[in-house]
């Protein structure tokens, strides 16, 4: 039998006690999606080891700072308020859909709880928001979100959602919108605040994360495009759009290809106009079409 994944439970289980925080029997079979009864008997195998996880008389478990190896442990693998400042700063530093950044997370993960996660890599002025929305998500709460921004219509207004997940870096949250009656990703720069409301989820059933493309447009249908880019073009592509750079090869010395499937014309479209002159569109021709409609519009508008 292989011990392996119970070993990892283990462990994961031994740094989330030795958190300085407190849960409930309950919370911690939750969190590790495990029986009490397993909770329990995990709690006595570190016992036997030599931690000290105090008899409860308010219900809360922990492991006590002052058990064997407990020092050893802290200090590996917790920060202290000046690292943890200088971490916050170094991530913060990295662009939001770097992939290095998303390791780094989930690293992270490895070794703390959602929350303070969330605390180190979302900016202060929306780490309110976060923290609402991840209670919604552990509880199955329905949300409004207070004056939410669309790009699309550049109104502001409340939506009734359904929030169960985050894209990378909590750039933005997946939920199901009640009103449209779909999934959605809603940038959490453009959510004012969020209201929890005390109505559990009624569409679980159809809540489903669709792909997102590099142009960070999201749908359930995907089309290879490919387009040939100068020096320039490719350079500017990497940088607007850093998970673009594993679908670039390079061509020769002045030119290079990006191959990838995207999930609507519009992000991609928007990136070809503004460089019309420094990227050849190969494929597909509905793109192309795509690209001709938008251009004809243009000169219609401001004609």
């Amino acid at each position: 039998m292989n011990d392996q994944p119970k070993l990892h439970q283990l462990l994961e289980m031994l740094l989330f006690l030795s958190s300085g925080l407190r849960y409930k029997i309950d919370e911690i079979a939750e969190r590790f999606d495990i029986t009490t009864r397993t909770v329990h008997r995990y709690i006595k195998t570190f016992r036997d080891a030599g931690f000290v996880i105090p008899r409860p008389t308010d219900g809360y478990y922990f492991i006590d700072k002052n058990s064997p190896y407990f020092r050893e442990i802290s200090e590996l693998v917790h920060f202290s308020r000046e690292e943890a400042v200088i971490l916050q700063k170094a991530i913060h530093s990295i662009d939001n859909e770097n992939l290095l950044k998303q390791n780094l997370v989930n690293k992270l993960y490895a070794l703390y709880d959602f929350d303070r996660v969330a605390n180190t890599i979302v900016k202060k002025e929306y780490s309110e928001n976060i923290h609402q929305l991840i209670q919604a998500i552990r509880l199955k709460n329905q949300v409004i979100l207070k004056e939410y921004l669309s790009a699309n219509s550049n109104e502001a207004r409340d939506r009734l959602v359904e929030p169960f997940d985050f894209t990378t870096n909590y750039v933005a949250t997946w939920a199901y919108d009640v009103h449209d009656r779909c999934c959605k990703t809603f940038k959490n720069t453009r959510i004012k605040s969020v209201h929890i409301l005390p109505n559990l989820w009624e569409n679980e059933i159809s809540h489903k994360k669709l792909p997102i493309d590099v142009f960070r447009i999201s749908s359930d249908r995907q089309t290879e495009v490919t387009l040939e880019l100068s020096i320039r073009a490719c350079e500017l592509l990497k940088e607007e759009y850093p998970l673009a750079e594993e679908y670039i090869q390079q061509l020769n010395d002045k030119e290079y290809q990006f191959a990838a499937p995207v999930c609507g014309f519009e992000g991609v479209a928007r990136f070809v106009m503004g460089l019309y002159d420094e990227i050849e569109v190969i494929g597909p021709g509905e793109l192309k079409k795509f690209l001709k409609n938008k251009a004809e519009k243009i000169l219609t508008d401001t004609g």
